[in-house]
């Protein structure tokens, strides 16, 4: 019997873990290097990536954090799981104990904290490369439920 292809790309949709990390009411998220082959390119969008074979998704989102930002909160919380025929994202949130200043940006071009009318709006000026450049449409749906939940 055939296999349905629908039911093929789920089972190989990619695992992602992600960080929502707040901060005095703002959110910190990484603007992505706009390199064509990856999602969202030149996009702001959360901290974290794909999970290592075995790996639960707290411990990848803890991995994902020290590798890209040298940092990882005490606390994590899963916010949600979301799901579509490509890509799970399990979303977990917790506080940025630390300065901006104390981030070491391995990966993206630029970091910063944006604030609810900047997630509202869609975009964030970014000083370091002197352009405003949009949020990852599904980074940006994830903040608006957050912060609708948690307001």
């Amino acid at each position: 019997m055939p296999t349905d292809p629908v039911d093929t790309l789920q089972e190989n949709r990619a695992h992602v873990a992600l960080a929502i990390l707040c901060q005095d009411g703002k959110f910190l998220m990484q603007l992505r290097d706009d390199y064509p082959n990856i999602l969202y390119p030149g996009h702001w969008g959360f901290f974290g990536g794909h999970l290592e074979p075995g790996e639960t998704a707290e411990l990848g989102v803890r991995r994902e954090l020290l590798e890209e930002i040298g940092y990882c909160p005490p606390q994590l919380t899963l916010f949600n799981c979301q799901e579509d025929p490509v890509v799970v994202r399990h979303v977990y949130y917790g506080n940025l104990e630390v300065d901006l200043s104390e981030l070491m940006l391995t990966e993206g071009m630029d970091l910063d904290l944006l604030t609810p009318e900047d997630i509202h709006r869609g975009d964030r000026y970014s000083a370091r490369i002197g352009q405003v450049r949009p949020l990852g449409a599904p980074h940006r749906k994830i903040l608006l439920d957050f912060m609708e939940r948690f307001s």
